[in-house]
């Protein structure tokens, strides 16, 4: 009887780059460098060639030299030469390798294996949990899919970063030494001249907001709240709009109270500034219905996406946003709101809502970090306002728990007196900036234009109070 051959898998691994890269380390002070900032002792599949590694990572940060002596005599120390196999195979690796001419090309072959790699395991452990047969499969899946999107993010290790690096530029976003940013600063400040805001985040095109916020930083959780009717979601897809049609950035955007077409058609009547009765009906006139095609002609060159799923898990949530920034580069997400979404725990008791919240409000400011972008989160407040003198929103009055307030960098208040009463400020709304983890707080002043749902930025009128004197003079006593 004939017996078939199976071939025995084994992890991707390249033997012959990890040789490479080891052997240029130890003939070359630049490959040394190179191959130490790099990689990882992770990186490598074989556990001599990971040994290597490590006591050559640990002459760098060291800051000493690297030869095969060097290298054999500190491996002699911790009684591991023979397991590498002896200065012989270093000798060998120096002699294998000749050139460090291409060692970025073989780092790149060695990460790929790696990656790989990780992926196998992270399969087997799905697997190994599927088979198991959980009760909470969304809590599984939104697991497996964070494991994926950590490895596809996994060329910066998380392993913390030396302020001498970021300092130096070597580990900074920008790769520039700090002094040399902060000197092309100030050359872009000069030339902007004295008009320019000067906003070095992603504006809002609320002008006073951007100057008191700086803009909508990365990672940042935003929460804007409000009682209802104050034109919350009018407020936060105005934000989208600018930012989307102004900046041309790609949003994202949840509605779990709107549908995307009820959504749209806000949009519409904002961008066309064209009252929402008069789209309904058709009533337009010949200028209005230009103005209508001009605003959807432009709004078709930009990436919105709208995600209306009702009832959305902030599991769930999570998973559609990696996906959005993955297929898209969602530069900002925009949640509506808050309350309506639920946590991971799909048997949680209703009781227990204030955790289920601190739950969801820590979830979302470690999505915002996960994916680096600015989220505007909307939640209502309680009927405390509605009691207050004034109305004016405070921070304990976010609903259903205080880690809301706790978890978030930015927390907005809106507030339109003319909802109280008709002839207090009609047209305008306030902003209360009531937490700002790193800049001022204070309140901004917008107008409002409740018949297109729009939320423009507002100037004083400018008076001559020597002209009001005098038409009031006939009515004064003196």
């Amino acid at each position: 009887m004939d017996k078939k051959l199976t071939k025995v898998k084994i992890a991707p691994n390249s033997k012959e780059s990890e040789m490479m890269v080891l052997g240029c380390m130890l003939c070359s002070i630049n490959a040394l460098n190179v191959g130490s900032d790099g990689l990882d002792d992770d990186n490598f599949y074989y556990n001599e060639h990971k040994t290597i590694f490590k006591v050559l990572k640990t002459l760098y940060k060291e800051d000493k030299p690297a030869d095969i002596h060097l290298v054999a005599e500190e491996l002699k120390r911790i009684d591991k030469i023979e397991k590498v196999g002896g200065v012989a195979y270093l000798t060998t690796l120096a002699q294998y390798a000749g050139t460090s001419a291409y060692i970025e090309e073989y780092i790149n072959l060695i990460k790929n294996k790696s990656i790989l790699r990780h992926m196998i395991q992270s399969a087997q452990q799905i697997e190994k949990i599927a088979l198991e047969d959980p009760s909470n499969v969304s809590e599984v899946l939104d697991d497996a899919q964070s494991m994926f999107y950590n490895i596809s993010q996994s060329a910066n290790p998380g392993t913390g970063v030396l302020i001498k690096d970021l300092l130096s530029g070597v580990k900074a976003e920008s790769g520039l030494p700090y002094l040399k940013e902060l000197e092309e600063r100030q050359t872009n400040f000069i030339e902007r001249g004295d008009d320019d805001p000067g906003i070095t985040n992603l504006p809002t095109g609320f002008a006073d907001l951007d100057q008191t916020l700086n803009g909508l930083a990365p990672s940042n959780l935003l929460i804007l709240a409000a009682r209802p009717a104050m034109g919350k979601t009018a407020f936060a897809i105005n934000i989208a709009e600018n930012v989307c049609f102004k900046s041309k950035k790609a949003v994202g955007v949840f509605s779990l109270e709107m549908s995307a077409d009820q959504l749209l058609h806000r949009m519409i009547c904002s961008q066309a500034e064209v009252e929402s009765e008069k789209i309904t009906t058709g009533s337009l006139s010949g200028m209005e219905y230009q103005r209508v095609v001009a605003a959807i002609n432009s709004m078709q060159e930009h990436t919105m996406l709208i995600d209306d799923q009702p009832g959305l898990r902030v599991s769930d949530l999570r998973a559609r946003a990696r996906r959005m920034k993955e297929a898209h580069n969602i530069e900002i997400l925009i949640i509506d709101y808050l309350q309506l979404l639920s946590g991971s725990n799909t048997y949680g008791n209703s009781e227990n809502r204030q955790s289920e919240i601190s739950e969801i409000s820590r979830m979302l400011k470690n999505l915002a970090r996960e994916l680096n972008i600015p989220i505007i989160c909307l939640s209502q407040l309680s009927r405390k306002v509605e009691e207050r003198q004034g109305h004016r929103p405070m921070m304990s009055d976010l609903r259903e728990s205080g880690s809301i307030e706790q978890d978030a960098d930015v927390i907005l208040f809106l507030l339109r007196r003319e909802y109280y009463d008709p002839y207090d400020k009609p047209g305008l709304a306030e902003v209360i900036v009531g937490k700002n983890r790193h800049g001022k707080i204070g309140n901004i002043t917008l107008s409002f234009r409740k018949e297109i749902a729009q939320f423009t930025n507002y100037t004083k009128l400018e008076r001559d109070e020597s002209e009001n004197e005098e038409a009031f003079s006939s009515f004064s006593p003196s």
